[in-house]
């Protein structure tokens, strides 16, 4: 079945993270969010903290967009976002060590974070699929799911390689089956686009564009 507008919503991270977003952009991120009845709003942590309607959640990003950062780093910045009124931290792993094998890391940087924030915290693992072989996408799924990560996640949207694709998420719902969930993120434009991801097994969506993808108009531009 094609889901309504109102459904789709429902899967959407409303996502702002350019890096010259001001505090206006943000409130108008945080009022088309609860407009269009969104799932939460997906912020820079600096922003922290905001006021958002009940029911709204508030994602923040984490070692972003590079997952360039110390494991102790990442911990410590998604600790204050939290104690700063997030819900939901969305960590970016070190993608140079998953090319070279070194999958121990990853998992170990991800047990940090998990550890500075647990539940109820959502935790979501950005992996960069477009940049990784099937096999490390794989490996990368297994370390996020033992190191007690409750998403992972295809992209940040920044990299060169790309964004979601159907057959990352595919293979990221065929990895963790029912021990995580997965988001899709980046260059997601259309929304036929959106529901081949839910399709392909995604339970979340990155979105800047949401307003023109739930009115089934092509976006522009989407992180």
């Amino acid at each position: 079945m094609t889901p309504s507008a109102a459904d789709l919503a429902t899967f959407i991270d409303h996502t702002l993270l350019k890096p010259e977003a001001t505090r206006a952009d943000v409130e108008r991120t945080i009022a088309d969010a609860a407009e269009l009845g969104t799932y939460s709003v997906c912020l820079s942590p600096s922003f922290l903290p905001v006021e958002v309607p009940a029911g709204l959640k508030v994602a923040v990003v984490c070692g972003f967009p590079s997952g360039k950062h110390h494991a102790e780093v990442k911990a410590a910045e998604a600790a204050l976002s939290v104690a700063q009124g997030a819900d939901e931290i969305d960590m970016v792993i070190d993608i140079g060590a998953a090319v070279e094998g070194r999958y121990e890391v990853v998992e170990a940087e991800i047990r940090a974070v998990r550890t500075a924030v647990p539940a109820p915290t959502v935790l979501k693992v950005i992996i960069e699929s477009a940049a990784l072989s099937d096999d490390a996408i794989v490996a990368v799924c297994e370390a996020a799911v033992a190191a007690g990560a409750d998403f992972v996640k295809t992209s940040t949207g920044f990299h060169p390689a790309g964004g979601a694709s159907v057959h990352a998420v595919r293979l990221m719902k065929q990895t963790v089956g029912d021990r995580a969930e997965v988001k899709a993120s980046g260059g997601i434009r259309t929304r036929a686009a959106a529901e081949e991801m839910i399709a392909a097994g995604a339970t979340r969506l990155g979105l800047s564009s949401s307003r023109d993808i739930l009115a089934d108009r092509a976006a522009s531009g989407d992180y």
